[in-house]
């Protein structure tokens, strides 16, 4: 959340309360020394860098009235306009916002568009102080929304005024109500031509019918509604297209929430205490613990320790004193010296407490109540990589390393379970491929290689039945594309439950349906492939429902090479008649990997490395006159897709490829004629 923290961050206040502080050994004075000599700045956000410039120090040392405070977290589905949004509401109140999507600091979320963890920024507005909480609309990321929900006291539920409520506005405002919030409904995109005031109508009814199902209460079905645009910058409380030029603005909305949004109900004169809800890692100042305020004032020096709820009972994890406290404000981090109750802060001078555990001041053992999160529906097989060519690009490579990384993740990322197994070998569980394949990318980035299995679902056993988790599924496709992506969902036991034409769209039709989460593996590239990059396919988890079957057939056999060396021109051009290929010349290869797809449903085995046997006969061709049609190369996500269950993806920094679990020809014969997973 907190994104970079510099070290250059002092300011006359903060440096007494630092000099004062006996927990800073020599050496962090003497870095920090250095650090304001020279100007170095370094992030503190482990995920990535940021463009957020460094301020001063807040040293006035006042704690906000709590009267005089709004948590507010933005909730939607997935490219719904959270993020872009945000970046208005911060432009407004004087931020300086160095470029799009400001918040969506880490890299791999300004490379796809998406956001991947929560973010929350101050702004003020009037005399008051908003705390806004950006979260995912991803239904992979919905650990992130679940977190977060129980520090905030209201939401902005923003809707595509186009789209209406889709599946993953259903498990937002699910979580939003649970926790007796009383959400804004939001329009966005009405500046769009196909946006009628007809359409709004019809989108506020059937998000009025969502509240009513999900179980809501008189008063939060009493919801405000407000019209905008987040791309042009501006909100409205009536409908409208083109606002005059002074009410081009997001003010309406900011007053909205001022008024419809209750301050949160803490005490100044409790004694302090604060549920982790967010936590990173520094390699200067240790662990920074995010959460809101409970109760209480928190002040540079404080001695508080950390809380767990066991099983035995509430016990004490650790006990030390606040070395740091930090608040972000607009793009900035601040450093101020005290905070109150209901303020989200962020703290640092405790080693061991993790996200769900409660800091508290050391009079205080009676630990606040944790956040219950969905339980993991998929999971995968991290282990050592084994093949041939291990070990020449990575450098962390041994099963040690692997499973600390993943104790991290696992510490920062609660919808993340790790389970230890056999030989260096670790189970990881999580919500969907998207957020396995998101860990698995940013282990190879930082020079991890290892291999991943093929994802398996988590099944459940209630009164002797099989129990299987099923999503709710979302598609918008073209009306020439509709039979080629009903047939493919019969094939994955997928059943429609409506059907019927995109409203302000000619020509496309919306698919509702219900698929077991084992049949949408993989599928996401054939839909792209059937539609032609023009389909939208968007899924959120509903239920665990009886075992609906086994699967039609929705793979080929591959092509196996049983040669290692350079894979040669020579050699894939008798291939390419087999089946399409996943290689091209020059690559190294070794027995067992997997080198194409056959065009038939059984494996073959194949020489991809042969080359063409030299004579003393002058030949007119050359290897260099061979055309090959070019290949599939996959991606990660493509991958984990692709992979069968006696497969596995072996994963390094410059390259990913594709291998039979069982590299020798004669031990994968024997493996096959065993039942299947």
């Amino acid at each position: 959340m907190v994104g970079p923290l510099l070290r250059s961050l002092c300011s006359t206040a903060a440096r007494k309360s630092l000099s004062s502080s006996s927990s800073f050994s020599a050496n962090y004075r003497k870095s920090l020394l250095f650090s304001r000599s020279t100007g170095f700045t370094r992030l503190f956000s482990s995920a990535a860098e940021t463009a957020t410039s460094p301020s001063t120090a807040d040293a006035s040392g006042t704690v906000v009235d709590p009267s005089r405070l709004r948590n507010v977290a933005v909730i939607a589905h997935v490219d719904h306009g959270k993020t872009t949004l945000m970046d208005r509401l911060l432009r407004q109140c004087g931020a300086d916002i160095p470029h799009e999507r400001a918040l969506d600091s880490i890299t791999l979320e300004r490379e796809r568009g998406i956001t991947i963890a929560s973010k929350v920024t101050s702004i003020p507005w009037k005399g008051n102080e908003l705390n806004m909480v950006d979260t995912p609309g991803h239904a992979d990321f919905g650990g992130e929304v679940e977190r977060v929900v129980g520090m905030v006291e209201g939401a902005i539920l923003v809707v595509d005024a186009g789209e209406g409520p889709l599946a993953q506005t259903k498990f937002v405002l699910a979580k939003a109500l649970k926790y007796g919030l009383r959400p804004l409904l939001l329009l966005n995109k009405v500046d769009r031509s196909t946006v009628t005031e007809e359409r709004c109508s019809e989108v506020e009814s059937l998000v009025f019918d969502l509240f009513a199902n999900l179980g809501a209460t008189e008063e939060q079905l009493e919801f405000p509604v407000l019209y905008a645009s987040a791309k042009e910058g501006w909100a409205s409380s009536t409908y409208t297209k083109k606002p005059s030029e002074d009410a081009r603005n997001m003010s309406d909305l900011l007053d909205a929430i001022i008024r419809h949004v209750p301050p949160p109900k803490s005490s100044l004169d409790a004694p302090f205490q604060m549920l982790v809800s967010m936590m990173e890692r520094d390699n200067y100042v240790g662990r920074i613990l995010t959460g809101r305020i409970n109760s209480g004032i928190l002040q540079v020096g404080d001695k508080v320790h950390g809380l767990q709820i066991t099983d035995s009972g509430t016990v004490k994890i650790e006990e030390g004193k606040v070395v740091r406290l930090m608040k972000k404000k607009g793009t900035n981090i601040v450093l101020v010296d005290s905070a109150g109750a209901g303020d989200i802060v962020s703290m640092a001078g405790l080693a061991s407490p993790a996200i769900g555990h409660t800091i508290a001041s050391v009079q205080v053992m009676t630990a606040l109540p944790t956040v219950d999160l969905d339980p993991p529906t998929i999971s995968m097989t991290f282990g050592v990589n084994d093949s041939p060519l291990a070990g020449q690009d990575g450098i962390y490579l041994t099963g040690k390393q692997i499973g600390e990384r993943l104790r991290v993740e696992a510490e920062r990322n609660l919808s993340i379970n790790v389970i230890p197994g056999m030989s260096d070998a670790y189970e990881v569980q999580g919500r969907g491929e998207l957020q396995l394949g998101i860990l698995i990318e940013n282990m190879r980035r930082e020079k991890f290689e290892l291999s991943v299995s093929p994802p398996r679902v988590m099944y459940k056993n209630e009164n002797g039945q099989k129990l299987e988790p099923v999503e709710e599924v979302t598609i918008e496709v073209n009306e020439e594309h509709v039979g080629l992506v009903i047939e493919a969902i019969s094939h994955r036991r997928g059943e429609i439950t409506d059907i019927g034409p995109v409203p302000g769209s000619v020509g496309r039709t919306r698919l509702c349906l219900t698929c077991p989460s084992r049949g949408l593996v993989g599928y996401r590239c054939v839909f792209n492939s059937d539609t032609r990059g023009t389909g939208f396919m968007h899924r959120a988890f509903l239920a665990y429902e009886i075992h609906r079957g086994s699967l039609g057939n929705v793979r080929k056999g591959v092509l196996v090479s049983m040669g290692y060396g350079t894979i040669t021109a020579y050699a894939l051009m008798s291939l390419e008649p087999r089946g399409q290929l996943f290689v091209k010349p020059g690559m190294e290869t070794y027995d067992g990997m997997i080198i194409g797809e056959h065009s038939r449903d059984t494996d073959l085995d194949v020489n991809p490395v042969r080359s063409k046997e030299l004579t003393n006969i002058r030949a007119a061709n050359k290897d260099e006159n061979v055309k090959l049609t070019p290949p599939r190369l996959m991606s990660l996500e493509e991958a984990i897709g692709y992979v069968a269950f006696d497969e596995l993806i072996e994963v390094t920094p410059s390259a990913i490829r594709l291998r039979k679990k069982y590299l020798e020809v004669n031990k994968r014969k024997s493996m096959s004629k065993r039942p299947k997973e």
